[in-house]
């Protein structure tokens, strides 16, 4: 990667650490202007799920690439690119800063590093992959995949089916290891400077503990509710994109069995913590990225001098 031209700041952290109330006190004070990098803010009437900032709080700091999709609607991380790329184009030509704020780190990636050019995806192939994530679980994915393609597997965590079952599908589909399509891949060069900035918390359980409130207050405020609403709708799958959003598979897989909310959360709970284990193990091995404790009580000051240092 080459990287030229205005800077762009890229305020990367887990689940529930905190970045939404960072990114608009950044906005509030310095003027940045936010774009969010969140797979499943991009969906309409996913909010309570979500956390999605709250109408006030969009009032006070806008955020692009939030509301843009409906749930039916597949979006994939190659249309982030795209629609990312034309907002900084657009905010770097008012001469304005632009602040990425998210945990969703394949999209943060795939702006930076561009897509490999991959075969498509094949049904036949992906549910027998599906069938050996039944039997072996994650585990038997990454076996499978350090035996075809141990660069991929050094990559990818062990407990990452989506990534794993992908990578797999690209070698069986093509006969060409991902590690081999990504080789190819011309060098990407940026037309902004990138600052990437991780907000890794030193304290794990706090993080967890937080995790925790923050889900209490989603079924308190009708999460159940939402995803009954939207499986009524009848155009929906657990096999979309958006409902495989974690806490809506969880919520979606537990009515399906009939599970009371206690189970659903305990489920919802479970698969957030090792998302939010994922996104920091990502946020350790990013190159260069500017490394800050949110849970450090100087943290606000901190990145208002870090930013307005970026800015100017």
């Amino acid at each position: 990667m080459t990287a030229s031209g205005p800077p762009v700041i890229m305020l990367m952290g887990p689940t529930a650490v905190g970045k939404t109330d960072l990114a608009i006190e950044l906005h509030e004070q310095l003027g940045v202007e936010l774009i969010s990098v969140d797979s499943a803010l991009v969906y309409r009437g996913m909010d309570i799920g979500t956390a999605k900032p709250s109408r006030l709080e969009l009032a006070r700091a806008p955020h692009r690439l939030i509301d843009i999709r409906d749930p039916s609607e597949p979006y994939s991380g190659v249309a982030f690119r795209d629609d990312a790329l034309g907002c900084i184009k657009d905010i770097t030509a008012r001469g304005r800063v632009p602040l990425l704020v998210g945990g969703t780190m394949l999209y943060f990636r795939l702006l930076t590093e561009g897509a490999a050019d991959m075969p498509q995806a094949d049904p036949d192939i992906r549910q027998a992959l599906r069938e050996m994530l039944e039997r072996g679980g994650p585990g038997a994915l990454h076996d499978e995949l350090s035996r075809v393609d141990p660069e991929a597997a050094a990559r990818l965590h062990p407990n990452d089916p989506q990534r794993l079952m992908r990578a797999l599908e690209v070698y069986r589909v093509s006969g060409e290891t991902l590690s081999a399509h990504w080789a190819r891949q011309a060098p990407v060069t940026l037309p902004f400077t990138p600052h990437p900035i991780a907000l890794l918390p030193g304290d794990r359980q706090q993080l967890h503990t937080r995790i925790g409130q923050r889900l209490d207050k989603m079924f308190a405020d009708g999460f159940v509710e939402e995803v009954e609403g939207l499986r009524a709708r009848g155009d929906l799958s657990p096999d979309l994109p958006s409902m495989k959003s974690v806490g809506y598979r969880q919520v979606w897989e537990g009515l399906d069995r009939g599970d009371d909310r206690p189970q659903m959360a305990f489920k919802a709970l479970t698969a957030t913590r090792q998302l939010a284990k994922r996104q920091m193990t990502w946020l350790r091995r990013w190159p260069g990225a500017l490394q800050l404790d949110p849970q450090d009580a100087a943290i606000v000051p901190r990145l208002l001098k870090i930013v307005r240092d970026i800015g100017t």
